[in-house]
């Protein structure tokens, strides 16, 4: 009799076990539930909404232009501000993760971090200093993103809980062997309305795809099995429906095109100005 509770017990802790595992780490399975609809009151909700202004605007805003080197916006490649029900793009628990592990890096990265690092690659420019108002409203708008869900703080990657694998491997041994006449074709075909023959975008809601005004090599799209993958979870914008062989195709196109290089030391303001005090001195 002891040794069948015994035995009991450990299938119930490998159940719970299993339970709260499929709890945090969602993946696949889970809905990703809606973004928060009242933002939080007094100034913080200021900077809350602050923050969605320029994840929106990124590259025209004031606070944020002047560390911005191309067209492209956080929207750009996070659709409808992250508030997006895609697993691909959603910044709807982000927060949740962090601190969190930058493989790029090779360190641990506050969620500061990871925006900030983005408008060196992406966005093609300089880094704003940590703790500065940008950086802030930033981070207080994708952490509110998060409200009410669990943390996790996964140690391999800075993802959303809700993201697909990215990059899925799936696509792996297609990119292996991508076609770039099929992919022009595919372009010709899928993304030329959006983004133009020459793939400059309109400059509204459609960004470039390729050139001195899109993305850098350092950026993570530069990359074709992770734009592979960004592609299969997000276009074309309205009918997500790309396959494994397409998705591939078309990146190895996009990124056949010139663009920028990256060299991370050029990208990084001097050390007195990576970060600020952003509290009062009395």
């Amino acid at each position: 009799m002891k040794r069948q509770r015994i035995a009991y017990s450990l299938v119930f802790l490998f159940i719970m076990a299993v339970f709260s595992q499929n709890l945090v780490f969602a993946g696949e399975s889970a809905k990703i539930p809606p973004p928060p609809l009242k933002y939080p009151q007094g100034e913080l909700g200021n900077m809350v909404k602050l923050g969605e202004k320029l994840v929106m605007e990124t590259n025209t805003q004031p606070l944020t232009k002047a560390y911005v080197g191309n067209d492209l916006k956080c929207t750009s490649c996070h659709l409808e501000g992250g508030k997006k029900p895609n697993r691909g793009s959603t910044f709807i628990g982000t927060a949740a993760n962090f601190p969190a592990k930058g493989p790029r890096e090779k360190t641990i990265l506050t969620l500061q971090d990871r925006i900030l690092n983005c408008f060196m690659r992406s966005m093609g420019g300089t880094r704003p200093p940590v703790g500065s108002k940008p950086a802030i409203a930033m981070t207080a708008y994708i952490t509110w993103l998060s409200k009410g869900l669990p943390l996790s703080m996964l140690p391999d990657k800075p993802v959303s809980l809700f993201n697909r694998p990215f990059p899925n491997k799936a696509i792996k041994p297609f990119v292996k062997k991508a076609d770039l006449k099929k992919g022009a074709a595919l372009y010709k075909k899928r993304c030329v309305v959006c983004h133009g023959s020459n793939g400059q975008g309109d400059g509204d809601e459609n960004p470039p795809l390729w050139g001195s005004r899109s993305y850098n090599k350092g950026a993570g799209l530069a990359n074709n099995l992770k734009l592979a993958t960004w592609l299969q979870y997000n276009m074309p914008l309205g009918d997500e429906n790309l396959t494994n062989r397409e998705a591939a195709d078309i990146a190895r196109f996009v990124n056949s095109h010139k663009r920028i290089g990256f060299n991370l030391r050029k990208r990084l303001p001097e050390a007195s100005k990576m970060g600020v005090y952003n509290g009062q001195v009395k």
